[in-house]
């Protein structure tokens, strides 16, 4: 049910943005792609082992598959930028302080994340150089490939300061949504998501499969987001 305008109702957001609102609906898109097609892959490939001479052994096996996720897994954070520029524009006649830090936040997350390659289930560009080494090595050598690769994969598994900031960035920008332009369900969600997405990230390596809640939340919250966006470009 449409919300009444009243104190504060964003319903006419600057129409000098529709490009950028259009391409962040675009991009919204793009980003719910690249978390669907690695989920995909997952279920039809084995999953990627978490030890570090046995992930190289399934690159070795699994490569185009493997390199498939990493990019999907880290190229995400290039559309999530201009979602989050995009949205913070629409959302700065209802409160531009809020909507200001919130895409920062969530902006530099995701320049973090492009800058480490941060991504989660054991994936990283290092290791698929270590795989190409560890598959010509000898056993001693291979003995050392697997403890680096051990060490790579205990940093990528580790927590993830980027995919906080994601999660912080989404919580502020969806209390703003409470105020105005968006319905409030889709700004309770991004508010759940968001607060779920700090503890999830934060405790990722306690919490194991306990992660997909999150991880689910995510995209639902991406689509919606994209929706709207899409329909403030006219």
């Amino acid at each position: 049910m449409p919300q009444k305008p009243g104190k504060g109702d964003a319903s006419l957001p600057d129409p000098s943005w529709r490009g950028l609102y259009l391409a962040g609906s675009l991009c919204a898109l793009l980003f719910v792609i690249l978390v669907l097609v690695p989920l995909a892959l997952l279920a039809a490939a084995p999953r990627v082992p978490d030890q570090g001479a046995a992930v190289l052994e399934y690159i070795g096996a699994h490569r185009a598959v493997y390199l498939a996720q990493l990019v999907c897994f880290v190229g995400l954070a290039a559309p999530a930028l201009v979602v989050f520029l995009a949205l913070a524009t629409a959302l700065k006649q209802v409160d531009k302080s809020l909507a200001a830090i919130g895409a920062l936040v969530g902006i530099s997350s995701e320049v973090i994340a492009l800058a480490l390659g941060s991504s989660p289930q054991s994936l990283h560009g290092g290791l698929v150089l270590l795989a190409d080494r560890y598959a010509a090595a000898g056993a001693l050598e291979r003995v050392t490939l697997g403890s680096a690769a051990d060490a790579l994969v205990a940093a990528t598994n580790a927590v993830s300061w980027a995919g906080i900031l994601t999660a912080v960035g989404i919580l502020l920008l969806s209390v703003v949504m409470t105020r105005g332009l968006f319905h409030r369900a889709v700004a309770y969600i991004g508010i759940v998501t968001g607060a779920l997405g700090i503890v999830s990230e934060a405790a990722r390596p306690l919490i194991g499969p306990g992660y997909i809640l999150y991880g689910l939340l995510l995209p639902a919250w991406f689509v919606m987001v994209g929706v709207k966006l899409f329909r403030l470009r006219t």
